[in-house]
């Protein structure tokens, strides 16, 4: 993975702190809550329970019974006594027989569902800006809160960022905290802001993990104030950018945008990101790492 610098500073080399000390980082501490934009939705209600999907296997919970007239590998014997029983009469050819007499057509199968798991992808900009570090110490709390989550949940984290003139995959989608650490820690800051890069590679992973696991959804989360600079194919970045959101949001992603600009955000390009994406933007002044994982849970 490259490292990118600007003027040999990196986003873990602070003075007397490291970034990912997050205790340390006092001006965190006294965060705004946040607010929230979604121009082209309602705001959603959410019980707070996970969508569940039909399981493929033995996994998850009994729910009904369907006909099993193929190989039967997870028999719903309840379901399939009912089905057998209306005929015992027709079938028993002793009137005295108390046994049930099953045949196949009677089988049924067990359907069950499990709690569908979920892809949370960062995608973060860490172009040169005095929020850059705020991002960062955010989306590292977020990731690992997030991850004590993901065995239960299923769910995985992965990390895109974008700086100078590409996008990194820093960390592939994973249920490993030690990995998300040691991997958010080889992240440096500086350069320019090559946000249509970065759109391009979080649909390159999008488009793979759905292709892989088909019963997965996905949550996008892109932290930037929206401005891209830095072209992929040599036309107008902005352009680009707007293309690649709109392709992503055409093909049922979901996202999310926060923007730190505070300064213009119902006007603002991380406002504008947001309706291509067909996205709620949140903007929070002082951005925690706890506030944006309880916004990603609800979310979720």
């Amino acid at each position: 993975m490259a490292a990118f610098s600007h003027g040999g500073d990196s986003i873990f080399n602070n003075g007397e702190t490291n970034w990912w000390d997050v205790d340390q980082n006092l001006f965190l501490k006294d965060a705004s809550l946040f607010t929230a934009l979604a121009p082209n939705q309602p705001q959603k209600k959410s019980s707070g329970k996970r969508s569940r999907i039909i399981s493929k296997d033995r996994r998850g919970s009994y729910f009904k019974a369907r006909s099993a007239q193929d190989a039967v590998s997870d028999l719903a014997l309840d379901a399939t006594f009912r089905a057998a029983a209306p005929q015992q009469k027709n079938r028993r050819k002793n009137p005295l027989d108390r046994k049930v007499v099953l045949k196949r057509q009677d089988f049924r199968k067990k359907v069950r569902s499990k709690r569908a798991s979920t892809l949370l992808l960062f995608l973060v900009d860490l172009s040169w800006s005095m929020a850059v570090q705020q991002r960062m110490d955010a989306t590292r709390v977020a990731i690992l809160s997030l991850l004590t989550d993901a065995y239960q949940h299923r769910d995985r984290v992965g990390l895109i960022t974008f700086q100078k003139d590409s996008a990194t995959l820093v960390l592939a989608p994973t249920h490993s905290i030690t990995l998300a650490e040691r991997s958010m820690k080889k992240v440096q800051i500086g350069g320019k802001t090559p946000l249509a890069s970065g759109l391009w590679k979080a649909h390159e992973v999008l488009s793979k993990e759905r292709r892989q696991h088909p019963d997965m959804s996905s949550l996008l989360i892109v932290l930037t104030d929206g401005a891209g600079n830095v072209p992929m194919a040599g036309g107008d970045p902005m352009a680009e950018a707007k293309t690649i959101a709109e392709t992503i949001a055409a093909e049922d992603y979901r996202a999310i945008v926060i923007d730190l600009d505070s300064n213009t955000f119902e006007e603002g390009l991380a406002n504008q990101l947001a309706k291509q994406l067909n996205a709620p933007c949140y903007l929070i002044a002082g951005l925690e790492g706890n506030q944006l994982a309880k916004i990603i849970r609800r979310e979720l």
